[in-house]
């Protein structure tokens, strides 16, 4: 496994079309491994590995775009056109590529890491009885939060959000996340960068025959426990929730400052 990271030129038309389409930067993260034959779901290959990626936009001028992939990828086109191509040489092409499995290898249970996640937060409902069940965006940061904090959700992810300690709370100890406003009080945990996104597709069997593809995506920073090395590593590597084509499920994790922990 790889984990990849570029840089975009945001002064540039080529940058600015590809971070305005969510299609648009999937084809061109997936233009990076000519090698892999798709499955049809977008992100993923016949073997079954798949390719995670996700844009950070830190500020106006630093948009950066993490890759997580089976193999390592070659971003020159992404360099030639959203990047610094000048600049670029044999030793600095324009991305930087490291091997993932080591620091995968280094997750052992009850550590404690930063993290951040762009996903998809959904809910299925059901308007009147007798009626299939629908997929439905959370639209609120307290059922966006709740998407997350979700106990099966984060057992089958290998992690626990962490709490904040008692004395770092607004709220007196025993106000549960269910009886109060919001949980940015007890978890480590915001919510942000709500994106509404809205795009025509192409059908798989008729590309003819277009749809339109509404999906709302948000990024979460907080701070985690491992639980399960194992699982978790298959959540870093195979991404969390729906979307994925589309910039979501990649959750990325650093160290925790020494006097933070």
């Amino acid at each position: 496994m790889y984990l990849s990271r570029f840089r975009f030129n945001t002064a540039r038309p080529g940058a600015r079309r590809l971070l305005s389409s969510p299609q648009s930067l999937h084809a061109a993260v997936m233009s990076s491994f000519p090698h892999l034959l798709p499955t049809g779901s977008g992100s993923g290959a016949a073997d079954g590995s798949r390719v995670l990626w996700r844009q950070d936009r830190n500020a106006i001028a630093e948009v950066l775009l993490y890759v997580v992939s089976p193999d390592r990828p070659d971003m020159t086109h992404l360099v030639e056109q959203a990047g610094w191509p000048a600049a670029a040489t044999t030793e600095a092409p324009g991305w930087q590529s490291r091997p993932y499995t080591p620091f995968l290898d280094r997750l052992t249970k009850e550590s404690v890491w930063a993290f951040r996640l762009t996903a998809n937060p959904v809910h299925q409902i059901r308007r009147k009885e007798g009626e299939p069940t629908k997929r439905t965006a959370h639209l609120t940061p307290i059922h966006q939060m709740d998407w997350l904090l979700n106990q099966q959700r984060q057992e089958r992810g290998g992690f626990l959000i962490c709490e904040k300690p008692a004395d770092k709370r607004l709220l007196p100890s025993g106000t549960t996340h269910h009886n109060r406003p919001h949980h940015g009080d007890r978890y480590e945990l915001m919510v942000r960068d709500q994106r509404n996104l809205s795009f025509p597709k192409q059908g798989p069997d008729n590309p003819s025959k277009r749809h339109q593809v509404t999906l709302v995506t948000v990024t979460y920073d907080g701070r985690l426990t491992v639980t399960d090395p194992d699982r978790l590593r298959a959540t870093l590597t195979q991404g969390l929730g729906k979307a994925k084509a589309y910039g979501c499920g990649l959750m990325t994790l650093v160290p925790l400052p020494t006097t933070a922990r």
